[in-house]
């Protein structure tokens, strides 16, 4: 009994750190002022939700990991956005609502950018990016700008020992430099 406490312990433990490394690199400055993103409540919702998607995926594609820690790291994602929701303000009985509709957009986004990444369509990520992102109708600098940072973080992810992620040691590519190799 004893053990498997311990072992829950430490796999929260884990997703927290996990988590928190996720939303660090979806706070960095970078991605706002080189990439355009907009730094607005929606807009750094979809930055978490799309580093999150990067780190799920890394994680899903190994078999020894199983479903505990993407679960933990999926359930600190929606304890956060609870949490946010009320310091913005929002009121008690519209919470479970909106965390609902925040958790549904994770998975619909995950399957749309899973789909186009599945298939090599960059194009297709810029664009879903556009729309998903940025509201926009069609791409534009930002999100192929974007599309080529997510390219390169799975890249980068993919070469990264799943132990090291698991350990909450990932490294993104660097949103700064992504710009003006572009340009």
């Amino acid at each position: 009994m004893l053990k498997w406490f311990k072992t829950r312990v430490k796999n929260h433990r884990r997703a927290d750190k996990l988590y928190g490394v996720i939303v660090t690199q979806a706070r960095s400055g970078h991605i706002y002022t080189s990439l355009g993103v907009p730094d607005t409540p929606a807009g750094r919702f979809e930055i978490v939700v799309l580093h999150l998607f990067l780190v799920m995926e890394r994680l899903r594609s190994e078999p020894e990991i199983g479903h505990v820690l993407p679960r933990l790291v999926v359930e600190r994602f929606v304890a956060d956005v609870d949490d946010s929701l009320r310091e913005l303000g929002t009121g008690d009985l519209a919470v479970p609502k909106k965390v609902r509709r925040a958790a549904a957009g994770l998975y619909e986004r995950a399957t749309a950018y899973r789909a186009a990444i599945s298939v090599g369509d960059e194009k297709a990520l810029a664009q879903l990016l556009a729309s998903y992102v940025f509201m926009a109708e069609g791409a534009d600098w930002r999100s192929d700008a974007l599309a080529s940072y997510t390219i390169k973080a799975m890249a980068k992810l993919a070469r990264r020992d799943v132990r090291e992620i698991n350990s909450g040691k990932i490294a993104f590519p660097d949103a700064a430099t992504l710009r003006e190799d572009l340009q």
